[in-house]
Protein backbone atom coordinates (compact mmCIF):
# COMPACT_ATOMS: atom_id res chain seq x y z
CA UNK A 1 0.00 0.00 0.00
CA UNK A 2 2.89 2.38 0.59
CA UNK A 3 3.98 2.21 -3.04
CA UNK A 4 0.41 3.05 -4.07
CA UNK A 5 0.30 5.99 -1.66
CA UNK A 6 3.60 7.25 -3.03
CA UNK A 7 2.55 6.74 -6.66
CA UNK A 8 -0.61 8.79 -6.18
CA UNK A 9 0.95 11.36 -3.84
CA UNK A 10 0.77 15.05 -4.67
CA UNK A 11 4.60 15.30 -4.90
CA UNK A 12 5.10 12.48 -7.43
CA UNK A 13 3.14 13.75 -10.44
CA UNK A 14 6.23 13.69 -12.65
CA UNK A 15 6.88 10.05 -11.82
CA UNK A 16 3.31 9.16 -12.72
CA UNK A 17 3.54 10.97 -16.04
CA UNK A 18 6.84 9.32 -16.94
CA UNK A 19 5.40 5.87 -16.25
CA UNK A 20 2.27 6.73 -18.25
CA UNK A 21 4.36 7.94 -21.23
CA UNK A 22 6.55 4.82 -21.16
CA UNK A 23 3.41 2.70 -21.14
CA UNK A 24 2.10 4.58 -24.20
CA UNK A 25 5.37 4.12 -26.04
CA UNK A 26 5.30 0.42 -25.25
CA UNK A 27 1.76 0.20 -26.59
CA UNK A 28 2.73 1.79 -29.89
CA UNK A 29 5.92 -0.26 -30.34
CA UNK A 30 5.18 -3.71 -28.96
CA UNK A 31 1.41 -4.32 -28.82
CA UNK A 32 0.12 -6.04 -32.00
CA UNK A 33 -2.45 -3.93 -33.87
CA UNK A 34 -5.39 -5.31 -35.88
CA UNK A 35 -4.86 -2.76 -38.60
CA UNK A 36 -1.72 -1.26 -40.07
CA UNK A 37 1.20 -0.09 -37.95
CA UNK A 38 0.86 3.28 -36.20
CA UNK A 39 0.85 6.07 -38.75
CA UNK A 40 2.85 9.27 -38.62
CA UNK A 41 -0.26 11.19 -37.56
CA UNK A 42 -0.89 8.75 -34.70
CA UNK A 43 2.73 9.08 -33.59
CA UNK A 44 2.51 12.86 -33.77
CA UNK A 45 -0.63 12.99 -31.64
CA UNK A 46 0.87 10.49 -29.21
CA UNK A 47 4.14 12.41 -28.87
CA UNK A 48 2.17 15.62 -28.35
CA UNK A 49 0.13 13.93 -25.62
CA UNK A 50 3.32 12.60 -23.98
CA UNK A 51 4.99 16.02 -24.09
CA UNK A 52 1.98 17.89 -22.73
CA UNK A 53 1.67 15.41 -19.86
CA UNK A 54 5.32 15.94 -18.88
CA UNK A 55 5.35 19.71 -19.26
CA UNK A 56 2.01 20.26 -17.47
CA UNK A 57 2.38 17.64 -14.74
CA UNK A 58 2.01 20.32 -12.05
CA UNK A 59 -0.98 22.01 -13.74
CA UNK A 60 -3.69 19.36 -14.01
CA UNK A 61 -6.39 21.63 -15.49
CA UNK A 62 -4.09 22.82 -18.28
CA UNK A 63 -3.10 19.22 -18.96
CA UNK A 64 -6.75 18.14 -19.13
CA UNK A 65 -7.72 20.89 -21.61
CA UNK A 66 -4.74 20.06 -23.85
CA UNK A 67 -5.39 16.31 -23.70
CA UNK A 68 -9.07 16.86 -24.50
CA UNK A 69 -8.08 18.95 -27.53
CA UNK A 70 -5.67 16.24 -28.73
CA UNK A 71 -8.39 13.63 -28.25
CA UNK A 72 -10.79 15.68 -30.37
CA UNK A 73 -8.14 15.91 -33.10
CA UNK A 74 -7.49 12.15 -32.87
CA UNK A 75 -11.21 11.40 -33.25
CA UNK A 76 -11.24 13.39 -36.48
CA UNK A 77 -7.90 12.19 -37.95
CA UNK A 78 -7.11 8.57 -36.91
CA UNK A 79 -8.86 5.31 -36.19
CA UNK A 80 -6.93 4.11 -33.10
CA UNK A 81 -7.41 6.80 -30.47
CA UNK A 82 -6.41 4.65 -27.46
CA UNK A 83 -3.32 6.71 -26.57
CA UNK A 84 -5.23 9.99 -26.53
CA UNK A 85 -8.18 8.48 -24.68
CA UNK A 86 -5.91 7.16 -21.91
CA UNK A 87 -4.09 10.50 -21.77
CA UNK A 88 -7.35 12.43 -21.38
CA UNK A 89 -8.72 9.99 -18.79
CA UNK A 90 -5.52 10.17 -16.77
CA UNK A 91 -5.62 13.96 -16.93
CA UNK A 92 -9.17 13.82 -15.52
CA UNK A 93 -7.92 11.55 -12.72
CA UNK A 94 -5.21 14.10 -11.86
CA UNK A 95 -7.77 16.92 -11.77
CA UNK A 96 -10.07 14.89 -9.52
CA UNK A 97 -7.26 14.07 -7.09
CA UNK A 98 -5.80 17.55 -6.92
CA UNK A 99 -8.51 20.12 -7.70
CA UNK A 100 -9.27 22.55 -4.92
CA UNK A 101 -12.99 22.89 -5.73
CA UNK A 102 -15.60 20.29 -6.65
CA UNK A 103 -16.88 22.51 -9.49
CA UNK A 104 -13.56 22.14 -11.29
CA UNK A 105 -13.90 18.34 -11.18
CA UNK A 106 -17.40 18.29 -12.64
CA UNK A 107 -16.60 20.87 -15.34
CA UNK A 108 -13.56 18.83 -16.36
CA UNK A 109 -15.62 15.63 -16.46
CA UNK A 110 -18.28 17.40 -18.57
CA UNK A 111 -15.66 18.69 -21.02
CA UNK A 112 -14.18 15.24 -21.54
CA UNK A 113 -17.66 13.70 -21.90
CA UNK A 114 -18.60 16.21 -24.62
CA UNK A 115 -15.36 15.56 -26.53
CA UNK A 116 -15.81 11.81 -26.28
CA UNK A 117 -19.44 11.99 -27.49
CA UNK A 118 -18.35 13.76 -30.68
CA UNK A 119 -17.08 10.37 -31.84
CA UNK A 120 -20.72 9.13 -31.84
CA UNK A 121 -22.21 11.96 -33.92
CA UNK A 122 -24.03 10.47 -36.93
CA UNK A 123 -23.70 6.87 -35.68
CA UNK A 124 -26.70 4.51 -35.39
CA UNK A 125 -28.50 4.39 -32.06
CA UNK A 126 -26.90 1.06 -31.12
CA UNK A 127 -23.42 2.48 -31.62
CA UNK A 128 -24.37 5.57 -29.65
CA UNK A 129 -25.42 3.34 -26.73
CA UNK A 130 -22.08 1.53 -26.97
CA UNK A 131 -20.32 4.92 -26.93
CA UNK A 132 -22.15 5.88 -23.75
CA UNK A 133 -20.92 2.71 -22.06
CA UNK A 134 -17.38 3.57 -23.16
CA UNK A 135 -17.93 7.07 -21.83
CA UNK A 136 -18.68 5.62 -18.39
CA UNK A 137 -15.29 3.90 -18.45
CA UNK A 138 -13.41 6.88 -19.84
CA UNK A 139 -14.96 9.51 -17.55
CA UNK A 140 -16.69 7.70 -14.68
CA UNK A 141 -13.82 5.45 -13.59
CA UNK A 142 -11.22 8.28 -13.33
CA UNK A 143 -13.67 10.43 -11.38
CA UNK A 144 -14.56 7.62 -8.96
CA UNK A 145 -10.94 6.57 -8.46
CA UNK A 146 -9.87 10.17 -7.94
CA UNK A 147 -12.60 10.75 -5.36
CA UNK A 148 -11.57 7.60 -3.48
CA UNK A 149 -7.95 8.76 -3.41
CA UNK A 150 -9.00 12.25 -2.27
CA UNK A 151 -11.13 10.80 0.51
CA UNK A 152 -8.36 8.46 1.68
CA UNK A 153 -5.87 11.31 1.67
CA UNK A 154 -8.24 13.55 3.64
CA UNK A 155 -8.94 10.81 6.18
CA UNK A 156 -5.22 10.27 6.62
CA UNK A 157 -4.66 13.99 7.14
CA UNK A 158 -7.46 14.15 9.71
CA UNK A 159 -6.03 11.11 11.52
CA UNK A 160 -2.63 12.81 11.71
CA UNK A 161 -4.23 16.02 13.00
CA UNK A 162 -6.17 14.10 15.63
CA UNK A 163 -3.01 12.29 16.72
CA UNK A 164 -1.14 15.59 16.99
CA UNK A 165 -4.02 17.17 18.91
CA UNK A 166 -4.11 14.19 21.29
CA UNK A 167 -0.36 14.44 21.78
CA UNK A 168 -0.64 18.16 22.54
CA UNK A 169 -3.48 17.44 24.98
CA UNK A 170 -1.43 14.82 26.82
CA UNK A 171 1.59 17.12 26.95
CA UNK A 172 -0.61 19.91 28.28
CA UNK A 173 -2.06 17.62 30.95
CA UNK A 174 1.41 16.44 31.88
CA UNK A 175 2.68 20.01 32.20
CA UNK A 176 -0.37 20.91 34.28
CA UNK A 177 0.20 17.91 36.55
CA UNK A 178 3.87 18.81 36.98
CA UNK A 179 2.92 22.41 37.77
CA UNK A 180 0.34 21.23 40.32
CA UNK A 181 2.82 18.92 41.96
CA UNK A 182 5.49 21.61 42.08
CA UNK A 183 2.99 23.99 43.67
CA UNK A 184 2.13 21.37 46.30
CA UNK A 185 5.81 20.74 47.04
CA UNK A 186 6.51 24.48 47.21
CA UNK A 187 3.71 24.95 49.73
CA UNK A 188 5.00 22.08 51.84
CA UNK A 189 8.56 23.42 51.82
CA UNK A 190 7.36 26.87 52.81
CA UNK A 191 5.22 25.35 55.57
CA UNK A 192 8.35 23.72 56.95
CA UNK A 193 10.33 26.97 56.77
CA UNK A 194 7.48 28.91 58.36
CA UNK A 195 7.32 26.36 61.18
CA UNK A 196 11.00 26.77 62.02
CA UNK A 197 10.98 30.55 61.64
CA UNK A 198 7.99 30.74 63.99
CA UNK A 199 9.88 28.60 66.50
CA UNK A 200 12.94 30.88 66.25
CA UNK A 201 10.83 34.02 66.74
CA UNK A 202 9.08 32.46 69.73
CA UNK A 203 12.34 31.45 71.39
CA UNK A 204 13.92 34.86 70.84
CA UNK A 205 10.83 36.48 72.34
CA UNK A 206 11.03 34.22 75.39
CA UNK A 207 14.74 34.95 75.76
CA UNK A 208 14.08 38.72 75.69
CA UNK A 209 11.63 38.44 78.59
CA UNK A 210 13.57 35.92 80.65
CA UNK A 211 17.02 37.43 80.33
CA UNK A 212 16.51 40.88 81.82
CA UNK A 213 20.08 41.80 82.72
CA UNK A 214 21.62 41.87 79.26
CA UNK A 215 24.18 44.10 77.68
CA UNK A 216 22.30 46.76 75.66
CA UNK A 217 24.12 45.60 72.55
CA UNK A 218 22.90 42.02 73.03
CA UNK A 219 19.39 43.30 73.69
CA UNK A 220 19.60 45.30 70.48
CA UNK A 221 20.61 42.14 68.57
CA UNK A 222 17.66 40.26 70.12
CA UNK A 223 15.31 43.04 69.07
CA UNK A 224 16.69 42.98 65.53
CA UNK A 225 16.46 39.16 65.26
CA UNK A 226 12.93 39.18 66.65
CA UNK A 227 11.78 41.93 64.27
CA UNK A 228 13.44 40.32 61.24
CA UNK A 229 12.00 36.91 62.07
CA UNK A 230 8.52 38.35 62.57
CA UNK A 231 8.68 40.12 59.20
CA UNK A 232 9.99 36.97 57.48
CA UNK A 233 7.21 34.92 59.05
CA UNK A 234 4.58 37.37 57.79
CA UNK A 235 6.04 37.21 54.28
CA UNK A 236 6.09 33.41 54.37
CA UNK A 237 2.49 33.27 55.48
CA UNK A 238 1.46 35.60 52.67
CA UNK A 239 3.35 33.46 50.16
CA UNK A 240 1.76 30.26 51.47
CA UNK A 241 -1.66 31.90 51.24
CA UNK A 242 -1.03 32.64 47.56
CA UNK A 243 0.23 29.12 46.88
CA UNK A 244 -2.83 27.65 48.54
CA UNK A 245 -5.22 29.48 46.23
CA UNK A 246 -7.76 26.75 45.38
CA UNK A 247 -8.36 28.26 41.93
CA UNK A 248 -4.78 27.58 40.91
CA UNK A 249 -4.10 24.10 42.26
CA UNK A 250 -5.84 20.77 42.62
CA UNK A 251 -7.92 20.37 45.73
CA UNK A 252 -6.09 17.23 46.81
CA UNK A 253 -2.71 18.90 46.49
CA UNK A 254 -3.09 21.11 49.57
CA UNK A 255 -0.83 19.14 51.92
CA UNK A 256 0.81 20.27 55.11
CA UNK A 257 4.06 19.42 56.83
CA UNK A 258 4.37 16.93 59.65
CA UNK A 259 6.63 16.84 62.65
CA UNK A 260 9.73 14.66 62.01
CA UNK A 261 9.08 12.65 65.18
CA UNK A 262 5.64 11.77 63.84
CA UNK A 263 6.99 10.28 60.61
CA UNK A 264 7.25 6.63 61.78
CA UNK A 265 3.67 6.62 63.01
CA UNK A 266 2.48 8.34 59.81
CA UNK A 267 4.22 5.68 57.71
CA UNK A 268 2.67 3.01 59.90
CA UNK A 269 -0.76 4.50 59.28
CA UNK A 270 -0.15 4.45 55.52
CA UNK A 271 0.86 0.79 55.72
CA UNK A 272 -2.22 -0.02 57.79
CA UNK A 273 -4.49 1.60 55.21
CA UNK A 274 -2.88 -0.46 52.47
CA UNK A 275 -3.39 -3.63 54.52
CA UNK A 276 -7.03 -2.72 55.05
CA UNK A 277 -7.34 -2.56 51.26
CA UNK A 278 -6.22 -6.21 51.16
CA UNK A 279 -2.54 -5.77 50.27
CA UNK A 280 -0.04 -7.83 52.27
CA UNK A 281 2.55 -5.17 53.12
CA UNK A 282 5.90 -5.99 54.71
CA UNK A 283 7.47 -2.83 56.11
CA UNK A 284 11.14 -2.37 57.02
CA UNK A 285 11.24 1.13 58.48
CA UNK A 286 14.44 2.39 60.07
CA UNK A 287 13.75 3.83 63.51
CA UNK A 288 16.31 6.57 62.81
CA UNK A 289 13.98 8.28 60.33
CA UNK A 290 12.33 9.97 63.30
CA UNK A 291 15.31 12.35 63.27
CA UNK A 292 14.86 13.32 59.61
CA UNK A 293 14.31 16.92 58.64
CA UNK A 294 10.68 17.77 57.99
CA UNK A 295 11.17 18.32 54.25
CA UNK A 296 12.53 14.88 53.46
CA UNK A 297 10.26 13.28 56.02
CA UNK A 298 7.19 14.67 54.30
CA UNK A 299 8.53 13.56 50.91
CA UNK A 300 9.04 10.01 52.20
CA UNK A 301 5.48 9.92 53.53
CA UNK A 302 3.95 11.18 50.26
CA UNK A 303 6.04 8.80 48.17
CA UNK A 304 4.96 5.89 50.33
CA UNK A 305 1.29 6.83 50.16
CA UNK A 306 1.39 7.21 46.37
CA UNK A 307 3.33 3.99 45.82
CA UNK A 308 1.02 1.87 48.00
CA UNK A 309 -1.99 3.45 46.31
CA UNK A 310 -0.54 2.46 42.93
CA UNK A 311 -0.03 -1.11 44.16
CA UNK A 312 -3.68 -1.33 45.21
CA UNK A 313 -4.87 0.25 41.97
CA UNK A 314 -2.78 -1.64 39.44
CA UNK A 315 -1.58 -4.86 41.08
CA UNK A 316 -4.87 -5.54 42.85
CA UNK A 317 -5.85 -6.49 46.40
CA UNK A 318 -4.08 -9.86 46.12
CA UNK A 319 -0.66 -8.23 45.75
CA UNK A 320 2.19 -8.49 48.21
CA UNK A 321 4.26 -5.33 48.73
CA UNK A 322 7.53 -4.59 50.50
CA UNK A 323 8.34 -1.12 51.85
CA UNK A 324 11.90 -0.23 52.78
CA UNK A 325 12.85 3.09 54.40
CA UNK A 326 16.43 3.25 55.64
CA UNK A 327 18.77 6.04 56.71
CA UNK A 328 22.37 5.46 55.62
CA UNK A 329 25.11 8.07 55.96
CA UNK A 330 22.46 10.75 56.21
CA UNK A 331 20.73 9.75 52.93
CA UNK A 332 17.25 8.26 52.85
CA UNK A 333 16.98 5.01 50.87
CA UNK A 334 13.33 4.42 49.97
CA UNK A 335 11.87 1.55 47.96
CA UNK A 336 8.50 -0.11 47.35
CA UNK A 337 8.22 -3.38 45.41
CA UNK A 338 5.29 -5.68 44.71
CA UNK A 339 4.75 -9.07 43.10
CA UNK A 340 2.19 -7.91 40.54
CA UNK A 341 -0.70 -9.58 42.33
CA UNK A 342 0.43 -13.06 41.36
CA UNK A 343 0.11 -12.39 37.60
CA UNK A 344 2.69 -14.24 35.51
CA UNK A 345 4.28 -13.48 32.16
CA UNK A 346 3.66 -10.54 29.94
CA UNK A 347 0.21 -10.00 31.41
CA UNK A 348 1.70 -8.52 34.57
CA UNK A 349 0.39 -5.04 35.29
CA UNK A 350 2.49 -2.12 34.18
CA UNK A 351 1.38 0.27 36.91
CA UNK A 352 0.96 2.95 34.26
CA UNK A 353 -2.73 3.84 34.01
CA UNK A 354 -4.26 3.56 30.54
CA UNK A 355 -5.74 7.02 30.91
CA UNK A 356 -2.32 8.59 31.30
CA UNK A 357 -2.20 9.10 35.10
CA UNK A 358 0.37 11.41 36.67
CA UNK A 359 1.27 9.53 39.89
CA UNK A 360 4.77 8.62 38.75
CA UNK A 361 5.25 12.16 37.43
CA UNK A 362 4.42 13.65 40.81
CA UNK A 363 6.66 11.19 42.66
CA UNK A 364 9.51 12.00 40.29
CA UNK A 365 8.99 15.72 40.89
CA UNK A 366 9.23 15.23 44.65
CA UNK A 367 12.47 13.28 44.35
CA UNK A 368 14.03 15.77 41.93
CA UNK A 369 13.23 18.77 44.14
CA UNK A 370 15.21 17.12 46.95
CA UNK A 371 18.16 16.14 44.76
CA UNK A 372 17.12 12.53 44.13
CA UNK A 373 16.04 10.62 41.06
CA UNK A 374 13.07 8.27 41.02
CA UNK A 375 13.52 4.87 39.35
CA UNK A 376 10.38 2.98 38.34
CA UNK A 377 10.05 -0.18 36.28
CA UNK A 378 9.19 -3.85 36.00
CA UNK A 379 10.93 -6.40 38.18
CA UNK A 380 9.92 -9.98 37.50
CA UNK A 381 6.14 -10.09 37.50
CA UNK A 382 5.78 -6.99 39.65
CA UNK A 383 6.87 -3.38 39.89
CA UNK A 384 9.46 -1.42 41.80
CA UNK A 385 9.90 2.26 42.60
CA UNK A 386 12.85 3.55 44.54
CA UNK A 387 14.93 6.65 45.16
CA UNK A 388 17.68 8.00 47.35
CA UNK A 389 17.15 11.40 48.95
CA UNK A 390 20.56 12.89 49.80
CA UNK A 391 21.24 14.70 53.04
CA UNK A 392 21.81 17.97 51.19
CA UNK A 393 19.37 19.81 48.95
CA UNK A 394 20.31 20.96 45.43
CA UNK A 395 21.23 24.62 45.11
CA UNK A 396 17.90 25.70 43.61
CA UNK A 397 15.93 24.00 46.35
CA UNK A 398 18.31 25.23 49.03
CA UNK A 399 17.72 28.80 47.93
CA UNK A 400 13.95 28.38 48.10
CA UNK A 401 13.79 26.31 51.30
CA UNK A 402 16.80 26.28 53.66
CA UNK A 403 17.49 22.90 55.17
CA UNK A 404 15.75 22.31 58.47
CA UNK A 405 17.29 19.49 60.45
CA UNK A 406 16.06 18.20 63.76
CA UNK A 407 18.66 18.15 66.51
CA UNK A 408 18.67 15.92 69.62
CA UNK A 409 16.81 17.28 72.59
CA UNK A 410 18.78 19.91 74.44
CA UNK A 411 21.34 20.42 71.68
CA UNK A 412 21.37 23.97 70.30
CA UNK A 413 21.22 24.36 66.54
CA UNK A 414 23.76 26.62 64.81
CA UNK A 415 23.66 28.24 61.44
CA UNK A 416 26.98 28.01 59.56
CA UNK A 417 28.93 31.20 59.41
Amino acid sequence: MRWAERLFGARDTLLRMVLLDLTGVGYLLFVPHAGPAPTATQWALAVAAFSVALVSHRRPVVNLVAQAALLAAAICLIDDITINQVGASWALLEVTMRAGRARTIWLSAGLLAVVDLTDSIGDPLRQVASGIVGLALEVGVPVLLGLVIRTSRELGRQAVERALAEQRRRESESRAARADERSAIARELHDVVAHHVASMVLRVGVARHVLTDLDPRVDEVFDDVHGTGTAALAELRRLVAVLRNPDGVRGDAALTAIEPSALPSALGAAVDRARQAGIAVEADIDAAIGSLDAVRGLAVLRLTQEALTNVARHAGPAARAHLVVALRDGAVHWEVTDDGGGVDGDSAPTHVPAGGGHGITGMSERAEVLGGRLEAGRTGTGWRVRTVLPNTLPETAADAAPRARAAPAGTPTRRPA
